[in-house]
């Protein structure tokens, strides 16, 4: 999942500085100027100090490494995996999973059968279940609006940049300059939306996607469980669970039936 956002990032990147080198490799130098750095990141981090609490910015870095670093969800994986426990749940009975524990590598999956195993009723089990989805669903939603909010602001002081360049060019005005001056003024709003725009609202966007893709996987190992611990036939709980899979995605044999 984290290659496509490495490919879009050095996709976008490489055709700017392309654009830059086709007018001159002598014009690169005028796209450097660090107090435009300072005002655009430096602005940045300061709005969202103030918007939300220090853990927050302190989380920051975790935010961003996450649309590099998931792992995109085997849906189908998860479901063929709780038809393979249900069928021996059918055919042993529901304590025989206990022996299968060891081999689920879905923290969730797991948590929900050791408490079906355990004996606590399904009503139960499934508001426990729901409840841990609302708070991973919380805590995600949480982490993209910071990015999100990043790439907001970061346009922002790039305008507040340029004004402030316009100014300070403006209470010196010389004629001879005033062409520097004003391409200097407007770096800090081409670098505030370079860095929205290419990089931070994109990343939220990807951790949305990523929120979604985890909560589908989580709400289909709910019903696997609940299917489970009710005793339905391991058929029917595959076509279930299959039927939130684009048909393209889905078995060839299901799609033959």
């Amino acid at each position: 999942m984290g290659r496509a956002t490495i490919i879009g990032l050095v996709l976008g990147w490489f055709l700017m500085c392309m654009s830059i080198a086709l007018g001159g490799l002598d014009k690169f130098t005028m796209f450097w100027d660090p107090p435009s750095v300072l005002i655009v990141f430096g602005g940045a981090i300061a709005a969202v100090l103030g918007a939300y609490p220090l853990s927050a910015f302190l989380q920051s870095a975790n935010y961003i490494k996450i649309p590099f670093t998931a792992k995109e969800q085997n849906v189908l994986e998860t479901i063929m995996q709780i038809v393979s426990l249900s069928e021996t749940a059918r055919r042993e009975g529901l304590l025989s999973l206990e022996n299968r524990m060891e081999e689920i590598d879905n923290p969730f999956l797991a948590t929900g059968l050791r408490m079906a195993v355990d004996g606590i009723s399904p009503e139960v089990v499934e508001g426990i279940m729901n409840t841990e989805i609302d708070a991973v669903n919380a805590r995600h939603v949480y982490g993209q609006g910071v990015l999100a909010n990043y790439g907001k602001y970061a346009p922002a002081f790039g305008m507040i940049g340029t004004l402030m360049g316009l100014v300070m060019m403006l209470g010196d005005l010389d004629p001879d300059t005033i062409g520097t001056g004003m391409a200097v003024a407007l770096l800090t709003t081409l670098y505030g939306a370079v860095i929205s725009n290419l990089m931070l609202l994109p990343w939220a966007d990807k951790l949305g996607f990523i929120n979604a893709s985890e909560i589908q996987t989580m709400e289909i190992t709910l019903k696997g469980v609940i299917a489970i611990q009710s005793g339905e036939n391991p058929r029917v709980i595959k076509q279930k669970l299959l039927m939130y899979l684009p048909p393209k995605d889905r078995p060839e044999d299901e799609e033959n039936e």
